[in-house]
């Protein structure tokens, strides 16, 4: 009797520790998942910020990968960000195949925005509309992408920042980010967003 009476102890212990362990992982989770949306955000931010330290600097079609004394629109995003840790191709074509899919109405700071068809634009989704990118006479500069030319010529978004951010580290460039690059390179348009065709470094 005594020894049935453990063995019902034991299962009952047993029971009450296998609760509290699932009730932890159901705890966990969701917590977890804020976590992860708390870094992404945070990388998305700084991705944003550094973006900004560069408003006004001159478009220059083919300028070089690393080069920021100018840019074209996805030597810009490459740049912007390898700052944050993440390598990303140097052609806006190459550029919308890598991450994910993003529907336009459910961007987030940070996505990658492509234009044209084919593609040959992009810049990066800041929310509320906008977009951080670089062409002719503004160089990098701030648009509203939900009106007029832009909104017409919208083609796909792809969302590339890790959603745990634990990929993400902050890389040496960022350390160096206010100097120049390498020499400008030789050929500019004016007035025109640069074409994927002749990028590849």
């Amino acid at each position: 009797m005594t020894n049935m009476k453990r063995i019902g102890k034991l299962i009952a212990g047993v029971t009450i520790s296998l609760s509290v362990i699932l009730s932890g992982n159901i705890i966990l989770a969701p917590q977890f998942a804020k976590a992860a949306a708390a870094s992404s955000n945070t990388v998305a931010n700084s991705i944003l910020t550094d973006g900004q330290q560069f408003l006004g600097v001159p478009y220059h079609f083919g300028a070089k990968s690393g080069q920021t004394d100018r840019f074209d629109c996805s030597s810009f995003t490459q740049y912007i960000y390898k700052l944050n840790g993440i390598d990303i191709p140097r052609s806006s074509k190459e550029q919308s195949t890598i991450g994910t899919y993003v529907s336009k109405d459910e961007l987030k700071p940070g996505d990658l925005v492509f234009f044209y068809s084919p593609i040959h634009h992009v810049g990066i989704y800041m929310g509320n509309g906008k977009v951080i990118h670089t062409y002719g006479k503004p160089g990098v500069t701030i648009t509203d992408m939900d009106t007029g030319w832009w909104s017409d010529h919208y083609t796909t978004a792809r969302r590339v920042i890790p959603n745990n951010g634990q990929a993400v580290t902050e890389s040496a460039d960022k350390q160096s980010a206010a100097k120049s690059g390498k020499a400008p390179s030789n050929s500019a348009q004016d007035n025109q967003a640069d074409s994927a065709d002749d990028l590849d470094d």
